[in-house]
């Protein structure tokens, strides 16, 4: 008595291109993102795992940490840094950030 029927409406006809446009803002982001973000990030792991890669006994280093010194043992996994005078400590080979120029850490 209070409530009105309810009928079906008829189909109304649909745009041929109107799902591809409604999608091309998304795929225009994705594609920003990717060109913004992901690829630079994948040249910067590319780039810090050849560094790791080429570590070798004598290079000077500075890790995530902030410490500096010299490699005295290189391992598979973990390096030996001498930071002072028979002062040395074991690092993983991907905490080193940065190898620097030979003649950079003074003791």
């Amino acid at each position: 008595m209070f409530i009105s029927n309810a009928y079906a409406q008829t189909a109304a006809g649909s745009d041929p291109t109107g799902g591809f446009l409604g999608m091309l803002p998304l795929v225009l982001m994705f594609v920003v993102m990717y060109f913004v973000m992901i690829r630079p990030q994948m040249k910067r792991q590319k780039e810090h795992r050849a560094l790791v890669e080429a570590l070798s006994k004598g290079d000077e280093v500075i890790t995530n940490s902030g410490i500096l010194g010299k490699i005295s043992k290189v391992g598979e996994v973990y390096l030996t840094v001498e930071i002072a005078n028979g002062v040395e400590v074991q690092l993983q080979r991907s905490a080193v950030l940065q190898v620097l120029p030979k003649g950079t850490v003074t003791k």
